[in-house]
């Protein structure tokens, strides 16, 4: 083997050696690079706002608004439904609904048609979730997503609203009792008594409201609430139908047709022989009255 044989094939081998380490470093980023989009789904959803930190003493009201397209609407609806219910919560709003985007019309055959109807899927859901599980649900449907539109989560921090409302009652209480005492030992005139019976109605109502607000928001703090709009791609059905027979398929042949002709005729005729029959006493009162002038004609002359 010469000096430039010797040459070439070194060559070769350097560039089968660059080769092969080039194709394993694009397979390894490859492999990074779908490790990250299994990952990308559940990260990029997830959020610090629907983590409540321990120990805190702060009452959080976390919401949740996803959107986003999936494979299959029923399936993944179904694993929605089925996570909320395993997480301890409870779907308050499903509208799962098919719109018809375009529809065609294809006759095959006299007596068959093509009809091609494109549609989209989509589920509006409205889901709510113990908040110590909200970012466990979100997780569980972050799995569903082929593709993410949007998704917003507020953590809105209700610690002193649900504390004014605490004081606003004891406030209420301690005003009532004092109008109450103050019906039973000082009230000496009837509306004096009811002036101040009307100011404790409304300092109860007062409270019964705070009370409520209170209810409702520990309410809100302990279950978020998760707004999901679910759609697919638009799926293309075809489906083959039988055409409706034209009303000439049942019309009867010329003959029958002549038949029927001939009968209505003679019903005809059967109906005007019938109505002059009918008229008999104006023609005899009309014989009658013409013999009669003309014997009045013949007696004048």
């Amino acid at each position: 083997m010469n000096r430039n044989t010797k040459f070439a094939f070194a060559l070769l081998l350097v560039g089968i050696a660059i080769s092969c380490k080039q194709a394993e470093k694009e397979n390894a980023i490859a492999a990074v690079d779908t490790s990250e989009m299994s990952a990308d789904s559940t990260s990029v959803i997830s959020s610090s706002a629907a983590v409540q930190p321990k120990n805190s003493t702060r009452k959080f009201v976390r919401t949740a608004d996803i959107k986003f397209k999936v494979k299959n609407v029923y399936k993944s609806t179904n694993i929605i439904e089925d996570a909320t219910s395993k997480f301890g919560g409870f779907v308050t709003y499903t509208n799962l609904q098919s719109t018809i985007n375009d529809e065609d019309k294809t006759k095959i055959s006299p007596d068959s048609t093509l009809v091609t109807t494109k549609y989209t899927v989509e589920n509006n859901m409205t889901i709510r979730v113990p908040n110590t599980q909200l970012d466990t649900v979100i997780k569980t449907i972050a799995q569903q997503i082929g593709f993410l539109h949007y998704r917003v989560i507020k953590a809105d921090d209700v610690t002193l609203q649900m504390l004014s409302n605490k004081m606003a009652q004891h406030r209420s209480v301690t005003t009532e009792k004092r109008i109450a005492n103050g019906i039973d030992t000082k009230g000496k005139k009837l509306d004096q008594i009811i002036d101040a019976e009307e100011n404790l109605e409304a300092k109860k109502e007062a409270n019964d409201s705070k009370t409520l607000e209170n209810l409702s928001l520990k309410d809100q703090v302990n279950f978020s609430t998760l707004t999901l709009l679910v759609y697919q791609d638009q799926t293309i059905k075809q489906e083959m139908v039988a055409n409706e027979k034209s009303i000439n398929a049942y019309r009867p042949h010329i003959g029958l047709q002549v038949w029927d002709s001939v009968k209505t005729g003679w019903f005809m005729l059967e109906n005007i022989i019938s109505f002059l029959v009918v008229l008999w006493p104006f023609a005899l009162i009309g014989s009658m009255g013409y013999l009669g002038y003309k014997k009045i004609l013949k007696n004048k002359s």
